[in-house]
């Protein structure tokens, strides 16, 4: 089977692969045998993956079903507030430093809050998944909504349609393509919030990724922490994935950053 009929981003990284591994394995024998502990090997942490496969599969699901939950709520919540922010640019200039402040607020600092108003577990992981998530959404998404062509703005108002009529006709799918690039950059926060939510706000019975990877470096567990680490790894990818693939089924027949270029 040729490999034309393959996207390049799926054949490359996998022929880049084994020099990719190559370049690990030698690596660690480069490094002296008091540290080489430190730096596993991709034996040792293929090794690690699959003794421990039932508890890192169980640590990914806790992970990615707070990655899922905070994510889903960022999205709704980034699509209303750019709604808003799209009406009037009072509204943006008096909001903005306020959507500001909450993403420059270092999440270690608000987790301990969210511990105490939510508890520890689940629900803090979601919050801060959440958080992490929702400001590139909301910027990307309030950019493409009022970045439509002036011209059919005032077509649209010649017609007398109404607010309501033009953002759904008009706005939203010009904004499209700015919401599906938000999408993206919060797909691959997504698993990184959750993780980091294990780490500040987890607990032990909904024991995530984040929480895994304290107790594996607590125990001088390498290999498991490395492969802990490529479990997370997977899962951003899939979340990315899978936005990739409602892109192009939403955009793949009319936008031109989707069309298919001669190579």
């Amino acid at each position: 089977m040729s490999l034309r009929r393959f996207s390049p981003g799926v054949w490359l990284p996998l022929l880049l692969a084994p020099l990719f591994v190559l370049t690990w394995h030698f690596g660690v024998m480069l490094v002296s045998a008091d540290r080489r502990v430190f730096l596993p090997g991709p034996g040792a942490v293929l090794e690690a993956l699959v003794s421990h496969r039932a508890e890192l599969a169980s640590a990914a699901l806790h992970t990615g079903l707070g990655a899922v939950t905070g994510f889903a709520c960022a999205i709704v919540a980034s699509v209303l507030c750019a709604c808003l922010l799209s009406l009037s640019r009072w509204v943006r200039l008096g909001l903005s430093p306020y959507l500001m402040m909450l993403q420059l607020t270092p999440i270690v600092v608000l987790a301990p809050v969210l511990v105490i108003w939510v508890g520890a577990g689940f629900r803090s992981v979601a919050l801060i998944t959440f958080l992490i998530c929702v400001f590139p959404l909301i910027v990307n998404t309030t950019q493409g909504l009022i970045s439509v062509d002036r011209n059919l703005v005032d077509l649209f108002r010649l017609a007398r349609a109404s607010r309501w009529q033009e953002l759904r006709r008009l706005r939203f799918p010009a904004a499209l393509p700015y919401f599906f690039t938000g999408l993206r950059i919060a797909a691959t926060l997504a698993p990184i919030g959750a993780v980091v939510g294990d780490f500040t706000a987890g607990d032990s019975a909904s024991a995530g990724l984040g929480f895994l990877t304290i107790i594996y470096s607590a125990n001088y567990r390498y290999p498991e922490l490395f492969a802990a680490v490529l479990a997370n790894a997977a899962l951003g990818f899939l979340f990315t994935g899978l936005v990739v693939l409602m892109a192009r089924r939403a955009l793949g027949h009319w936008h031109e950053s989707y069309h298919r270029q001669d190579q």
